[in-house]
């Protein structure tokens, strides 16, 4: 997300190197830049020119200190105003009322509501430690229903049972009794969406809400329907009292023109942000994150609370100690070191939040295009025991083999053995650290081929 946005306003801000001062003069043309770079994520015209303006104002004003560059103080102000744009300060989900606390989730058809359920009821359970039910009142989506079931089953979250034949409102009822006989902290609602915004859509909508209360009223909408995400979310907004929104499938979206417009016209949060398909994959929604990542400042808080979360801290911690005591690092580690690095986004997800590699992105993406990182697991998961605990013995013959077995060519193995060994050599130089920060390191320098590590 934002790739492309990112690319330009560091382009435009680069105009500035070299200036002592700012004034209408010298930041006319980095502006102007901006503003097309603003307009081609598809960021609605109101909000590119509300937030250009806010900008000017400051930038030829008083604000600009003597400590910094034009080109930092610069910087400085824009990223003030995209925070501001943003929404400000992060705002999570208010459950402080009597359980169940109700989360209805509405949008148009096709936005990712059933997965963002999940989603969210994942999210609630892993990180606020609530037990959570959900409920589908889409009766009107083939399979909806089964669908929501099989990824609540799949997360361990609870599920009310409902049916095509019953009312939406009838199953709301239901869902919300079932609820509170089974002490559930919170309720996730899932509801029918539409191909277009429709008078049955609405009524049926606001009958749900008016039925359920919900202390939540989160609109889903697909980041890749651009500047209509923020028409759309302000059409609902009209007719639900809506408390905050959920932009979905941001992963796919280079331009980013829907988290940057939906805030200012909708004058409703965005609560959280999914990228990726996993089921954990969904994220709080932080301004000041998302502005230093769009200005190619990174965003390592993020990536440390994902590495957190995500690393398999006692995997770490044994290929610290083995490393230590001078064992080898086999193909069985090596393949685990991707696992890790999938979980995390893969490469380019961590490059996408360290500062100053923007630029670096591209060629990373490029080379992971070329090279599956399932390929790469099917290849060492075709190989004996000793294979992965012995690289040294695979020979031509045991080489074939293994491409036979993982559906690769015997060049895609001998790529496989020649980075394992240019990793094995960098985990001999980390020394006795260990830890988390060699893991990060040796993730970053696994796909680099023998280059500086990102």
């Amino acid at each position: 997300m934002f790739d492309n946005l990112t690319r330009k306003v560091s382009s435009a801000l680069g105009q500035l190197g070299g200036k002592r001062t700012l004034d209408e003069n010298n930041i006319a043309e980095t502006l102007r830049t901006v503003r097309l770079a603003l307009l081609e994520a598809d960021v609605a015209l109101s909000v590119v020119q509300t937030f250009l303006d806010r900008v000017r104002a400051r930038a030829v004003g008083s604000e600009v200190t003597a400590s910094l560059s034009a080109s930092e103080s610069f910087l400085k102000i824009v990223n003030e105003e995209l925070i501001e744009v943003l929404g400000g300060a992060s705002e999570g989900l208010n459950l402080n009322v009597q359980p169940p606390a109700v989360i209805l989730l509405a949008g148009l058809q096709g936005a990712g509501k059933t997965t963002t359920a999940a989603k969210l009821g994942v999210y609630l359970k892993e990180r606020e430690n609530k037990q959570v039910m959900m409920v589908s009142a889409d009766v009107y989506r083939p399979a909806a229903i089964e669908q929501l079931q099989t990824l609540a089953a799949q997360a361990g979250l609870g599920f009310c049972e409902s049916s095509t034949e019953d009312s939406p409102l009838k199953i709301a009822e239901m869902a919300l009794q079932a609820a509170k006989t089974q002490f559930a902290d919170v309720l996730i609602v899932d509801t029918a969406g539409r191909l277009a915004i429709d008078e049955a859509l609405m009524a049926e909508i606001s009958a749900l809400h008016k039925a359920l209360n919900p202390v939540e009223t989160l609109f889903v909408v697909d980041a890749m329907t651009g500047q209509d995400a923020a028409n759309t979310a302000k059409q609902f907004g009209d007719v639900l009292p809506l408390t905050g929104v959920v932009v979905t499938k941001a992963d796919g979206d280079a331009r980013g023109g829907a988290a940057l417009s939906v805030r200012q016209v909708t004058g409703r949060p965005i609560k959280f942000i999914g990228q990726g398909e996993g089921i954990e994959a969904l994220e709080l929604f932080h301004p000041d994150r998302i502005a230093s990542r769009i200005l190619g400042m990174g965003d390592v808080m993020s990536l440390i609370e994902q590495a957190e979360q995500k690393i398999d801290k006692a995997k770490a911690t044994k290929l610290a100690k083995k490393i230590k005591k001078g064992r080898g690092f086999d193909l069985s580690d090596f393949r685990d070191q991707i696992q890790q690095m999938n979980n995390m986004g893969g490469l380019t997800g961590m490059l996408d939040k360290l500062p100053g590699v923007g630029g670096m992105a591209d060629a990373a993406k490029a080379r992971v295009e070329q090279q599956n990182f399932g390929q790469l697991e099917a290849m060492i998961n075709s190989m004996t025991p000793k294979e992965r605990s012995f690289p040294d013995v695979i020979s031509g013959s045991r080489k074939r083999r293994i491409a036979m077995g993982s559906g690769t060519q015997i060049q895609d193995v001998n790529r496989l053995l020649k980075q394992h060994k240019q990793m094995q050599k960098m985990m001999k130089k980390l020394g006795r650290k260990g830890g988390m920060a060699n893991m990060m390191r040796g993730m970053g320098g696994m796909m680099n081929q023998g280059k500086r590590p990102f």
